[in-house]
């Protein structure tokens, strides 16, 4: 079968969550037989024309000289190869906000037009009431003309049916576990293991960093914010808190340290709250981190009873007090999300629900 994955920043994996997918599930797929591509936009830096059995096709993307509107362009010259030039039997498409002009100015001709909905894109506090609206239509283009949905998330599930009257398939991210934690390598950053709580992402209002830093600053320990702080947003979060003995390191991008990081952290805080199985909670799970989690019906879906839960800084704040008295909490919490990880969120588990999928729904 030949299968497309469209609107990611490409593999091997720099970026994100929808890449990690792409670069995991096609690898996966390409070794049962099936010919997969994956598009890549010009300036990322892998040159290559395959990547561990996956085809790359690069096309342009002027997302450096124009910013995010870019990835209108993108995605259009991406879906259109894939439907049209390619005809591909299967073309995935990895999110809609930007995908879904794609549907109405190209056919689809004799491709399965597969949609993985990701998050409720247009609750995001980021974006104007108008941009909030465009994403709304953008959603429901994309529920209305794609062959199939996916849902990565029971919640987004609901969310579908709901609104749209529609069926979706189930099929969540997946994860690799951590194996081999190594408390040497916090000395790179002089901590100590379990001497500071741990907050990652990106710095959007919808992932609550405000609210964790709020509530995290009366504790003892410091907080470790791994994200990126070059928007307006996160350098107003920078210099808001720390004075408060927050400590803004940037994103890391070795897969090492990072699990590291997230291993040995007192508390790992995962503020995220528009909707999806989040591979950032995912990877933390799997590397064995003690997670608390804003409390919402998307996180509850995947961590269930064994996570801390908080709705605002004052909860964060008891969590962070009690932290050290929990530790046989920690010990349960963590042992059974790596079980969720290697029985559920297992990417050879999600390659065998995506085939099967793809089968159904093509026909072949």
């Amino acid at each position: 079968m030949k299968i497309a994955f469209v609107s990611t920043r490409g593999i091997p994996n720099n970026y994100g969550g929808f890449e990690e997918f792409a670069e995991r599930l096609g690898e996966r797929l390409a070794r049962r037989g099936h010919e997969v591509t994956v598009y890549n936009p010009s300036f990322h830096p892998f040159r290559d024309e395959q990547h561990n059995g996956v085809r790359v096709v690069r096309v342009f993307s002027p997302e450096t000289t124009i910013g995010t509107a870019a990835n209108f362009i993108f995605d259009y010259l991406s879906f259109r190869h894939a439907v049209k030039k390619e005809k591909c039997d299967a073309v995935i498409v990895c999110g809609y906000t930007t995908a879904a002009v794609s549907f109405l100015v190209c056919g689809f001709g004799r491709s399965t037009v597969l949609t993985n909905m990701d998050g409720i894109e247009w609750k995001r506090s980021k974006w104007s009431p108008a941009i909030q609206g465009l994403a709304k239509r953008f959603e429901k283009i994309a529920a209305e003309r794609s062959t199939a949905l996916i849902a990565d998330n029971a919640g987004i599930a609901e969310h579908i049916k709901s609104e749209y009257g529609k069926e979706s398939f189930f099929i969540s991210y997946g994860a690799v576990p951590f194996r081999d934690p190594d408390q040497s390598r916090l000395a790179e950053l002089d901590l100590d293991p379990f001497g500071y709580n741990l907050l990652v992402g990106r710095m959007e209002p919808e992932n609550n960093f405000e609210m964790v830093l709020d509530g995290a600053r009366i504790g003892g320990l410091p907080t470790v914010v791994v994200s990126s702080t070059d928007t307006k947003y996160g350098r107003e979060l920078t210099k808001k808190y720390s004075a408060t003995g927050a400590r803004f390191i940037g994103w890391i991008g070795e897969r090492e340290m990072l699990s590291n990081l997230r291993h040995f952290a007192a508390v790992h805080f995962h503020g995220h709250s528009v909707g999806g199985t989040n591979p950032s909670l995912l990877e933390a799970m799997a590397c064995g981190a003690f997670v608390a989690a804003h409390d919402n019906i998307f996180n509850r879906s995947v961590l269930g009873e064994d996570a801390l839960y908080f709705s605002d800084a004052a909860e964060v704040a008891a969590i962070v007090k009690n932290a050290a008295a929990l530790t046989e909490k920690r010990e349960n919490f963590t042992a059974q999300n790596l079980v969720k990880i290697n029985e559920t969120y297992n990417w050879n588990r999600i390659a065998d629900q995506y085939e099967k999928m793809l089968f159904e729904v093509t026909g072949n």
